[in-house]
């Protein structure tokens, strides 16, 4: 080729530049990496599919409502009017209260001498649709209606037929689905595809949930292996699915898959050794008096493991995601350092996921940390009490798992990208360091010599 003319000769380097220094999805591994791999996975998801067939319940198992709390039958509902009036001429006067302590007035004397509200409600589904009944608030009550607002009514068909209706909960239908609108918006708007991909796992996450977890549950079925049986399908279908089907997300799989044993066996042993029952609230309690088949203390552990299992989703990608670019970074860096770097960004994560999980269920629990302040409780009774107990095992064992899957994910992942970026760097392959690389580095430099001589 003639100086004077561009050269055509086809840039090699670019390929060994790209691999060592690309920032966009990660380089497929080796074959032999990809046997290894499947040789764990496969098996394990087989285990997946097959606990999912043998358990699968074929829907929740029929059942006549009792009337005791939430298992009554409901039907929609709207107030078709409002008005005052008097709380005697309705039989709603507010009974007497004692003083406060220190001669304070009673709690809800402002409401004293106040006008009561009676709404009209309408039933608007059902086979009663068109009665209608009434209900009288109080000054005190937090909820107070509006007319042509949608409410929820309960029914008892045991109960006269003036009582046989009572509103339970107000309609928060189209507001919650606004919600959920702006929300997918903006998973959308920000995450593009791997939002839309987050999406439908979510939708999968749920349909695992209410159609094979809790219903499997109720037929009776072992909660423990239910939730470790439902929670691996949703690791699977949610991690794939959004991260793509590569040795990153493999290693990410295992990291989690680690992490979950290790809660699933210190909830178990932390359950037993507190002597926890999981029975502590009106609903637990009516779920097992409806239901006395289910093991209320497997229940609770399944809520462990359930709980901990979205973050440590969240852990166990980003640690991987972190050696993977490392890496990439820095080709020539062995398994020891991208360890070392790895778990330096690791900690940062720990400490932040573990404030984040100890004060989420600290703001689910803060009615009852409010009920223990009011009744000046010892710090230590309040903390061996079962009800705060069981919230502080469910969130110590699932920190542990969180901290533990920092160093078994990292680790795995520095030796798998270590291994994988060795293999490929044999005779043939792209590598940075190979003899093509090198050649088509010389022959840039050397097209560039010939430039700055002429």
């Amino acid at each position: 080729m003639h100086p004077s003319e561009p050269s055509l000769e086809p840039p090699q380097h670019s390929v060994a530049h790209s691999h060592a220094h690309s920032h966009g999805p990660a380089s497929p591994v080796s074959r032999h990496l990809r046997k290894v791999i499947a040789a764990v996975l496969i098996p394990f998801a087989a285990a997946v599919v097959i606990g999912l067939v043998v358990l699968w319940p074929g829907g929740a198992p029929s059942h006549k409502p009792s009337g005791v709390g939430f298992d009554q039958p409901t039907e929609q509902a709207r107030v078709i009017k409002v008005e005052e009036v008097n709380c005697a001429a309705v039989h709603a006067e507010q009974q007497p209260q004692p003083p406060g302590p220190q001669g304070q007035p009673p709690p809800g004397g402002a409401a004293q001498g106040k006008d009561c509200e009676q709404a009209t409600i309408k039933v608007t589904t059902g086979k009663n649709a068109g009665r209608t009944f009434r209900t009288v608030v109080t000054p005190d009550t937090l909820r107070h209606y509006t007319t042509g607002q949608d409410v929820v009514v309960t029914y008892s068909p045991k109960a006269p037929k003036d009582l046989q209706y009572s509103v339970s909960d107000v309609d928060r239908t189209f507001p919650m689905w606004v919600l959920a609108a702006i929300f997918a918006f903006a998973v959308v708007i920000v995450g593009r595809l791997r939002g839309v991909l987050a999406l439908v796992a979510l939708a999968a996450s749920f349909v695992v949930l209410t159609l094979f977890i809790l219903p499997a549950i109720l037929q009776g079925s072992n909660p423990l292996v239910v939730a470790v049986v439902g929670g691996s399908a949703i690791m699977l279908i949610a991690l794939y699915l959004c991260h793509g089907l590569t040795a990153r997300t493999s290693v990410a799989v295992l990291g989690t898959l680690a992490s979950l044993l290790l809660i699933s066996l210190l909830g178990s042993v932390f359950i037993g050794w507190a002597l926890l029952t999981g029975n502590t609230d009106d609903t637990t309690g009516l779920v097992h008096s409806l239901y006395p088949g289910i093991e209320i203390r497997g229940l609770l552990l399944a809520g462990i493991i359930i709980g901990s299992l979205g973050v440590l989703d969240d852990v166990t990608v980003t640690q991987t995601a972190a050696v993977w670019e490392l890496k990439e970074a820095d080709p020539s860096a062995g398994w020891r350092k991208l360890y070392s770097a790895a778990m330096r960004i690791g900690r940062d994560h720990i400490a932040s996921v573990v404030n984040t999980l100890v004060l989420a269920y600290a703001g689910a629990a803060l009615p009852l940390l409010l009920l223990f302040s009011i009744a000046q409780s010892s710090v230590g009774t309040v903390a061996t009490s079962e009800v705060v107990a069981e919230e502080i095992v469910r969130t110590l064992v699932g920190s542990i798992g969180l901290v533990a899957s920092v160093p078994l994910t990292t680790l795995l992942a520095a030796l798998v990208v270590s291994a994988d970026r060795r293999e490929q760097g044999t005779p043939g392959s792209a590598s940075a360091t190979s003899p093509a690389a090198e050649g088509g580095r010389s022959g840039r430099h050397g097209s560039r010599g010939r430039r700055r001589k002429r």
